[in-house]
């Protein structure tokens, strides 16, 4: 791929760091601006194709990982055991509800979070708050808050990594016969494993039918997992931007998707301006202060063509606005031929703070905010294209509730995010049986294009 020129910002770029050294951000940026790219043009143009089959209405997106990867977290038994769970959620869902799904990991470059405020307080001590390892360090000292842009060549290097060790496993160890055990090992051993004991059996029969006939799909061996990140960090994404002498097109290499964050969604920021001029499949999420009219907008400056694939909403509304609020944004997509896939991140509205300080969520709002994304859906006649969940393959405390009834005084025990409180391997898979009821009950995965439903309700 041609290297692209780090372009200067012209529009407002919202949270960025306060780097101290002009000189040493230079040198950084110039060797990201000539290392190779972490993921190619053709990939990005597979996955286009594949959330295409999501905003009409023929496939679910299944998203998950970590709110904030860490370069410590960058090991070989850390990212098995979250490819195996959101593998594990993707054969649920799969065999659940009859329906393809597209897999895409937050990871190999969700090292950078937003923050409320860029200061953090401390018994009268004030310092830059934690912005991610690709930025600064967790510690509440001088040294370690101070923003080193060196940390993001260290975020490219782990990024690397991480896709090296996704390619492997997906290539090797995504069996989906193994996949299958896994499951079988979590209805046995989860209290609340009984009531999934039913679809479990009829996984059995469907792979000891495909048996039975001979057939050995090559998806059956191997599987596609794509990455993706919030694209914050534009001197990060800007440096990594090549032109594919294949597509003759212009991508961000840094991962297949990139999203655009609540924070950073401003119509003339720099980062919708940005990403208006990379090819990647993009996101943009969409919190309860969204407008119809912003909608519109994100399509026309992100999606002028109109090409189902390009646009993704991720609505992060909170269990009590969803029903309220969604109605609206859908019904202006609806309006105006807008062909986007619509995903739920029931977990960004649902924080709350536990007597003892820590942020944590309950898992049954959660899972409220996820059926009233569906109620909505089911009323408008429309596709819920998918779920976006920060999770971990680790038996983790730090949401509250499920199957193994974690409860805010169990906080302490596992209490290990870097950011914002992730669901463990039980909690996701309680959350994937759900959803996978929730698809069969409203009839998904038939192979309808939904755009030729409900005519009458995009003339307004």
């Amino acid at each position: 791929m041609e290297t692209q020129p780090n372009h200067p910002p012209g529009p407002r770029a919202e949270q960025q760091p306060s780097w101290p050294d002009p000189s040493e951000l230079r040198s950084v940026v110039d060797q990201l601006a000539t290392a190779p790219p972490l993921v190619f043009g053709p990939e990005c143009d597979q996955l286009r194709d594949r959330l295409g089959e999501v905003a009409l209405g023929r496939a679910f997106l299944l998203q998950g990982g970590d709110c904030a990867e860490t370069f410590a977290g960058v090991t070989a038994d850390g990212i098995r055991d979250k490819l195996r769970t959101l593998l594990q959620m993707a054969v649920v869902l799969t065999y659940g509800a009859s329906v393809p799904v597209v897999k895409i990991g937050r990871l190999a470059g969700q090292f950078a979070k937003p923050r409320s405020s860029p200061v953090e307080s401390r018994d009268g001590v004030e310092l830059p708050s934690y912005r991610g390892d690709a930025v600064n360090g967790p510690a509440f000292t001088e040294r370690d808050r101070t923003p080193d842009p060196r940390r993001m060549r260290t975020m490219y290097e782990s990024s690397a990594v991480v896709l090296n060790l996704v390619r492997a496993f997906a290539a090797g160890d995504a069996d989906l016969h193994r996949a299958h055990t896994w499951n079988q090992g979590f209805v046995a051993d989860s209290p609340g494993g009984a009531r999934y004991a039913e679809l479990a059996g009829e996984i059995d029969r469907a792979l000891a039918f495909m048996a039975a006939c001979g057939v050995a799909p090559a998806g059956v061996r191997t599987t596609e997992v794509f990455a993706s990140h919030e694209g914050l960090l534009l001197d990060y994404e800007r440096a990594l931007a090549r032109r594919d002498p294949v597509t003759g097109r212009t991508y961000a290499t840094s991962g297949h998707l990139l999203w655009i964050g609540e924070r950073t969604r401003r119509l003339d920021g720099a980062h919708v301006e940005f990403f208006s001029r990379v090819a990647n499949p993009l996101a943009v999420k969409l919190g309860p202060t969204t407008t119809p009219d912003e909608v519109l907008g994100y399509a026309e400056r992100l999606d002028p063509e109109r090409e189902p694939g390009r646009l993704t909403f991720v609505v992060r509304m909170g269990a009590r606005n969803v029903r309220e609020l969604l109605p609206a944004l859908i019904e202006k997509s609806l309006a105006e031929g807008i062909r986007v896939g619509w995903v739920c991140d029931p977990m960004h509205g649902n924080t709350f703070t536990a007597p003892d300080g820590r942020k944590t969520r309950q898992l049954a709002e959660i899972l409220d905010e996820l059926r009233g994304f569906f109620e909505v859906h089911r009323e408008l006649g429309t596709h819920p294209g998918g779920v976006h969940v920060e999770l971990t393959g680790d038996d983790v405390t730090e949401c509250v509730g499920g199957s193994d009834e974690i409860r805010t005084s169990h906080l302490h025990r596992r209490y290990e995010t870097a950011c914002d409180p992730r669901l463990n391997r039980s909690q996701s898979l309680d959350l994937a049986f759900l959803v996978a009821e929730m698809l069969r009950e409203r009839g998904a995965g038939h192979g309808r294009d939904i755009t030729s439903q409900h005519p009458g309700r995009r003339q307004g």
